[in-house]
């Protein structure tokens, strides 16, 4: 047998703690949920922000004065790759932006010359 009381609805708990008369101070519109582990749970955050681990991202700040060169690099940050492959990048110059859009074809094959970035396909340069 296990040692878990038995699990109630949300009723029945307020019921019990009727009769018992505790005050219930539960929200109604809170949901129980089961207990996770805490080390699966910070491994998990640290999959998913990919902390302690090489990322595309990371991959491409590192080359980005090599992909864009060195004075068009310090007025733009390679930021995020979404889920469709599309590399954004913050211009804080309106002429570094224009020459990065007018390069993206250029500077997206070199990106994917990288390891691990075969997987972008475009740039989306924005005001940043």
């Amino acid at each position: 047998m296990s040692d878990e009381p038995p699990k109630f609805s949300f009723q029945a708990e307020k019921l019990i703690a009727s009769l018992r008369r505790i005050p219930d101070e539960t929200s109604p519109r809170m949901k129980k949920r089961p207990t996770k582990e805490l080390a699966r749970l910070v491994e998990d955050l640290l999959v998913q922000h990919q902390i302690g681990r090489e990322s595309p991202e990371q991959t491409i700040r590192d080359n980005w004065p090599q992909i864009v060169g060195p004075a068009n690099a310090q007025y733009s940050h390679a930021a995020q790759i979404d889920g469709r492959g599309r590399l954004a990048v913050l211009a804080s110059h309106a002429v570094v932006r224009n020459e990065l859009f007018l390069h993206r074809k250029l500077i997206s094959e070199k990106i994917r010359k990288l390891p691990g970035c075969s997987h972008v396909r475009e740039i989306n340069v924005r005001a940043g």
